[in-house]
């Protein structure tokens, strides 16, 4: 099988066979080169080094030093017009200026602040609970998983409920734009879609943040446009670059792993069992294997700042890295048997939150509080709950999204 993993079509292929591209790739003795094409106006075609092996992934995630999230993390690197319309996003920068942001918007995640949530969290769940016990059960990515990270994060910004559905189009519209296009005519029209929701996203919240700051309230939003005891806060560009990559990243995550994890309990009996038996005991585990086995974002890129030595490989200072999560996940050197969904698997190597580094996923503990109250809900409610038939994925090369999935209780 001819391996090309900057050929889109390489992402249309069945995932057993994506599997097993990945391991062959990680069975060599250095990371390989795939070459890019380049689109004029959308991307850069530089090229880049597959890391695939767990070991290559947090190396270059902790030496954030030498492997750079600037310009972009995103694969194909995005153009350098992007960032002047958008403003920069966090995940696209290294310190200084990411530990100032990450610092600013560390408060929203902190234990009391994530405490404070739970109760709104579960009353979500109940909600949606109870919405699909009215309605029947349907498409499980429309009725539950997609609907609860969206409410949370608009519940801790601030969001009024009279926007909320607007906010969940413009989401949908900008996710969908990380899939494979089949023609490039498809790929412009689509990336004319994305840029209007996410300008519509910052609009929304750059005005509720001039609101805030002048009457301030108790959400998230008006946290981060006043100023802190050190006089750091938000300004408007940074607050809707943040708010656009907490709906699109903090909604991605729990999503996927949500859509994934009950096609994955359905299909393995004795880990539902085992879980259902002692919820309490195994959801840690079972939330980080489901995290694990589906990596809900499959890669980033890092640019190689300086030359650099890596696992024989000699890095030149520009080269382009890019970071393959899901293969990382699948490395048998670290975890064994590594295609079998075990609830029971030690997975603290993981690296489907990111690797370990600066960089790590800010939201990693609110995504696993999300799909712990869900799961807990539907299982307490719904205790015969399965999915039905195969899901319908996204066609991607980075985002690990389930379309939709059919269900039953």
């Amino acid at each position: 099988m001819e391996i090309d993993l900057a050929d889109l079509g390489f992402w249309r292929r069945p995932l057993k066979e994506r599997h097993e591209a990945f391991a062959r790739l990680r069975d060599l003795d250095k990371p390989v080169f795939f070459e890019e094409k380049r689109v004029p106006l959308l991307r850069s075609g530089k090229g880049f080094y597959a890391l695939v092996r767990h070991t290559d992934v947090v190396e270059a995630s902790r030496n954030a030093k030498v492997f750079s999230s600037e310009p972009g993390v995103t694969s194909p690197e995005p153009p350098g017009w992007v960032k002047h319309v958008f403003g920069e996003s966090m995940v696209n920068m290294d310190d200084p200026r990411h530990a100032r942001l990450r610092r600013i918007v560390s408060r929203a995640f902190s234990p009391k602040m994530l405490g404070n949530l739970q109760g709104d969290i579960d009353a979500a769940c109940a909600r949606i609970v109870d919405d699909v016990t009215a309605s029947g059960p349907g498409d499980f990515v429309g009725q539950v998983a997609a609907k609860l990270p969206i409410h949370v994060i608009c519940d801790m910004m601030g969001v009024p409920d009279d926007v909320r559905a607007r906010v969940h189009q413009h989401v949908d519209v900008s996710t969908a734009y990380s899939g494979v296009r089949p023609s490039l005519a498809h790929t412009v029209r689509m990336a004319a879609q994305n840029t209007l929701a996410l300008l519509a996203l910052q609009r929304l919240v750059i005005d509720l943040g001039k609101e805030r700051a002048r009457t301030p309230r108790n959400d998230l939003v008006s946290a981060l446009v006043t100023a802190n005891v050190d006089g750091e806060r938000l300004t408007d560009r940074e607050l809707g670059s943040f708010f656009t990559l907490l709906l699109v990243a903090g909604n991605e995550t729990a999503r996927n792993t949500m859509a994934h994890g009950i096609k994955l309990l359905t299909d393995n009996p004795e880990q539902r069992r085992l879980l259902a038996g002692d919820f309490d005991a195994h959801i840690g585990g079972a939330i980080e294997e489901m995290v694990r086995y589906v990596s809900p974002i499959m890669q980033f890129r890092r640019t190689v700042t300086e030359d650099y030595d890596l696992r024989g490989l000699r890095l030149k200072a520009g080269d382009k890295v890019v970071l393959f999560y899901g293969s990382a996940n699948r490395d048998e050197t670290v975890f064994p048997d590594a295609d079998r969904f075990d609830i029971t698997r030690d997975t603290k190597p993981h690296v489907g939150f990111g690797g370990p580094g600066p960089h790590f996923c800010l939201g990693a503990n609110l995504a696993r509080q999300e799909i712990k109250a869900m799961f807990r809900e539907l299982f307490t409610r719904l205790p015969e709950i399965r999915s039905v038939g195969e899901p319908e994925l996204l066609v991607s090369n980075f985002d690990n999204s389930v379309r939709s999935q059919a269900f039953a209780f």
